[in-house]
């Protein structure tokens, strides 16, 4: 067991998501940083589906009641072990009765702890996920209270401890401010002016920025719109469209753009003019308020190449672990 002393700002228990429900409305949840979520897995020997800890700007405060190994990946926040500095990306050997603490975070938003064996809560569909809307998956379907005790589950031969991530696989969390994206589903409704503004305005994070969706700021939307008589089913702002779909990472124009992330609702009537490429949302997750960002549109084949890079990526470090 795991015993919560301070939960930090909104510590939940995440997976690599619940997928395959989305017709009935049912978002996949899941890390925001999958990358960190999977490196922090394969650190202490898991499978990269394994249930970590989400850890959001403040973190949290853990007693351990028995051994473990465990890493946290992700923004910095400072660990210490008992008070005493920790690395970061490094497999970490605890004993029963050590406390794990967390600061606040310096770069980037989110930080990922893994433990060997995962946090063994039980599966909603399919996953350990936690999707606070509805109160489903994680701990009791909420973010982490004082007081809260998590249960972990049989660890495998796999963690080494002092096993660590090279630097050049870790990601610079400060210099996150260009995101790709593929232009669509909505992007005809946008004049030839209007998409280029969107693609050369310069973005700021708002405070509006969580698991849900991330509105950012800038120049007013609907000068960038086709002027037209709004079909029947629509609604009469020019952002509006008949319903459709919302991929994860879309981009809802409502007002200003809101980047649908993991917690998102899966559909609507806003034009969604560009989707984040799925790479790119791990970086995004790591935007914090008022930074500032900018869209650069990829085409398919891009986009497919570089996730397939990614994942060559990950394999290599999963392999270099085992070796």
């Amino acid at each position: 067991m795991i015993q919560v002393l301070e939960p930090g700002l909104s510590t939940t228990v995440q997976d690599t998501g619940r997928y395959g429900h989305y017709h009935i409305g049912m978002p996949p949840s899941g890390a925001m940083d999958q990358y960190a979520h999977k490196v922090a897995n394969f650190l202490v020997g898991n499978d990269e589906t394994a249930a970590t800890l989400e850890m959001t700007y403040a973190g949290p405060e853990f007693k351990f009641n028995e051994d473990a190994v465990v890493a946290a990946t992700g923004a910095d926040m400072e660990p210490k072990l008992n008070g005493e500095p920790v690395p970061m990306w490094s497999a970490v050997q605890v004993e029963a009765g050590d406390i794990l603490s967390f600061e606040f975070a310096t770069a980037g938003v989110r930080s990922y702890l893994s433990v060997a064996g995962g946090i063994g809560v039980p599966s909603i569909m399919e996953s350990q996920s936690t999707y606070t809307l509805i109160g489903i998956g994680g701990y009791e379907g909420r973010a982490l209270q004082e007081g809260d005790e998590l249960p972990v589950g049989d660890a495998t031969e796999g963690a080494t401890i002092g096993a660590f991530v090279d630097d050049d696989a870790v990601p610079d969390y400060a210099n996150n401010d260009t995101i790709r994206i593929v232009m669509g589903l909505c992007d005809y409704r946008l004049t030839e002016d209007g998409r280029d503004e969107f693609l050369d305005a310069e973005w700021k994070v708002s405070d509006e920025a969580d698991r849900i969706g991330y509105r950012l700021k800038g120049p007013d939307i609907e000068p960038m719109f086709e002027e037209r008589e709004q079909p029947f089913g629509a609604g009469p702002d020019p952002t509006n469209v008949v319903d459709l779909g919302y991929p994860v990472g879309s981009i809802q124009m409502a007002g200003q753009p809101i980047v649908l992330m993991q917690d998102a609702v899966t559909g609507g009537g806003y034009a969604t003019v560009g989707t984040v490429i799925s790479i790119d949302r791990n970086m995004l997750a790591q935007a914090r308020t008022h930074q500032n960002i900018t869209f650069q549109a990829v085409d398919i084949d891009e986009a497919m190449e570089a996730r397939s890079r990614h994942y060559e990526q990950l394999d290599a470090i999963r392999q270099a672990l085992l070796d």
